[in-house]
């Protein structure tokens, strides 16, 4: 699982750059939401990988159970950097929401459309261990429900470019802190 942790972080790092530099670029508040959640994906899958090293640990006399807590810890800290992650989508997204800014809808469909593929990939990494480690098993739910994240992003920039509604932007900001 060593090597699906280093090829899910390194992927998904370099996509969160992208992402940013397409989000501001684009002014899109819904692809910058997605880079902040694939962020936070990119910290979930570094603190499994280093709990899922220190559960191996074997038990010592002073730590009779060994160091598998750690996986609690690791999943309570993602938690934390969540709803931060979840407080910053909202309160912009309620401000844009009042003052709609038009964004270049081909660039956030393209970008978004990265997504879903790397992250599809990531997941698919993550999905034969799935089943035995519930470590692995919350990266490849993480990372599958980013690929739909991505998929609802693509959609909602199609959506603005048919139809000019710019408020689908930060409804859609706000649909993915809601995920989130």
């Amino acid at each position: 699982m060593g090597r699906a942790f280093a090829i899910g972080v390194g992927l998904n790092t370099l996509f969160v750059a992208v992402e940013v530099a397409a989000g501001f670029w684009a002014g899109s508040l819904a692809l910058l939401a997605d880079a902040g959640h694939n962020a936070s994906d990119v910290l979930a899958l570094l603190l499994a990988w280093g709990a899922t090293i220190l559960a191996k640990r074997a038990p010592t006399g002073r730590r009779t159970y060994g160091l598998r807590k750690g996986t609690i810890l690791a999943s309570l800290a993602n938690a934390v950097f969540l709803l931060l992650a979840i407080g910053a989508i909202g309160t912009e997204s309620v401000q844009r929401l009042s003052s709609p800014h038009p964004i270049a809808t081909n660039t956030v469909m393209l970008t978004a459309a990265l997504g879903v593929a790397i992250n599809t990939a990531t997941a698919l990494l993550f999905m034969r261990g799935a089943k035995g480690d519930l470590n692995v098993r919350g990266a490849f739910l993480h990372m599958a429900s980013d690929a739909v994240i991505s998929l609802a992003v693509v959609v909602g920039a199609g959506v603005i470019a048919l139809t000019g509604f710019q408020w689908i932007d930060p409804a859609l900001s706000l649909w993915i802190a809601a995920v989130i």
